[in-house]
């Protein structure tokens, strides 16, 4: 469905609060990382199979045309609609309801958050319902809530601009909707969304696809820096510790001390290759040797001293460490299949999961980086860290490399 699927941008505001940015260019076209934000969200979509968009202008709309055009460079069909510039975003889905699908997926012009396309399709279409927004969970406070997502699944209130601290969420754009909608619309110049989505969602309409993955916005001067190192893109791979780095303990025992852990064959030179090829090295590991007693916080710390001493001598390094101490049956976020870990690393490495491998020798792991959106990796019982980086990195394999690395 995703290659038929048409997406509608809004795109027409005045983006007063990036101003003096704004005073010249929409604020769509407002540069990060060399190129306007707009275009990173037309190559998201086609990256997922989207190759019809409709882009809804107001405010100097001949920067966005002459810039994409038909969308042909992109390789996509990009249509326009312009209207007044002091439209709300009713009147410009109203000006274009003849040009929609039965179904079609909304978007706002200054968030990025890397979708999973086909995966919120299904599950959209499953639920047989006429709306779905996307959720971010918020639970590191990074803006202000205006949703709140019931056990159910479905959105129970929505308060657009709210500051009320009883919400728990905010949504960010990427919504699903039936075409039927716009007719809840009234003449007045309205916001769809302040409109429309409390009456779907008091109707049981509303669906919620929640994600604890940041989104990246031009919606405020404060938020570039954060965006800026967003799109930066610098290559990371997540590693799982134990089987993928050193020998993995037999069940229910742990590399309790330094003179437990040893190294797989090969893992410090794959570690210096990675490194050596840009890429960033962060480590994801269980140690409910915590929790049970079996070790302390301050045992595993002299353990990765020791570990991060040794890559380096090697003339490589790891990035960062996060470990969860809970027990089996803890019911923490951060236990992994559970991808806590992986969200957490997300955020304070301004990461996109969605371009994240990690690199891991249980089913645990793959269900973690599923869960997180991470590319997974999985090692069989033969193959080592070497192998997987020779995979990634698309290198040949070559012999003396292995001698030397042992």
């Amino acid at each position: 469905m995703t290659d038929s699927m048409q997406a509608v941008i809004l795109a027409g505001g005045r983006g007063t609060r990036m101003a003096p940015i704004t005073d010249t260019i929409p604020k769509p076209m407002i540069k990060i990382e060399g190129k306007p934000f707009l275009e990173y969200l037309i190559e998201m979509l086609r990256e997922q199979g989207v190759q019809r968009i409709l882009l809804l202008l107001g405010y100097l709309p001949e920067v966005v045309q002459e810039y994409f055009g038909d969308g042909e460079r992109w390789g996509v069909k990009i249509e326009y609609s312009v209207t007044p510039v002091e439209d709300e975003t009713g009147p410009r889905l109203k000006a274009v309801m003849s040009k929609l699908d039965p179904y079609f997926l909304l978007m706002y012009c200054d968030n990025y958050w890397p979708m999973p396309m086909e995966k919120m399709w299904n599950r959209f279409r499953k639920a047989n319902v006429l709306s779905m927004i996307t959720v971010y969970s918020n639970k590191d406070e990074y803006t202000n809530n205006n949703v709140r997502v019931g056990q159910d699944g479905y959105v129970s209130e929505y308060v657009k601009g709210a500051k009320n601290t009883n919400l728990q969420g905010v949504e960010i754009g990427f919504a699903f909707l039936s075409k039927s909608i716009i007719g809840l619309l009234p003449d007045e110049n309205v916001s769809f969304e302040a409109t429309v989505y409390p009456r779907l969602a008091a109707q049981h309409q509303m669906l919620a696809y929640v994600t604890d993955h940041r989104y990246y916005s031009i919606g405020s001067h404060r938020r570039l820096p954060l965006t800026e190192a967003f799109f930066k893109r610098t290559p990371t791979i997540f590693l799982d510790r134990d089987g993928v780095l050193n020998e993995k303990p037999p069940r229910a025992e742990y590399v309790r001390t330094w003179k437990d852990f040893e190294w797989r064959p090969g893992a410090k030179h794959a570690l210096k290759l990675f490194n050596d090829a840009g890429y960033r090295v962060i480590v994801v590991s269980n140690q409910a040797g915590i929790a049970r007693g079996a070790m302390t916080e301050a045992d595993l710390a002299d353990i990765h001293h020791h570990m991060n001493r040794e890559v380096v001598q090697a003339g490589g390094r790891i990035d960062a460490i996060y470990y969860c101490p809970h027990g089996w049956d803890d019911d923490c976020e951060c236990r992994k299949p559970k991808p806590g870990m992986l969200f957490r690393a997300q955020r304070e490495h301004q990461l996109d999961l969605s371009r994240t491998p990690f690199i891991g020798d249980d089913e645990r792991d793959a269900e973690a980086a599923y869960a997180a959106g991470c590319p997974p990796m999985l090692l069989s019982e033969h193959e080592t860290l070497l192998d997987a980086a020779h995979k990634v990195l698309g290198l040949e394999r070559r012999q003396d490399c292995i001698s030397s690395a042992r």
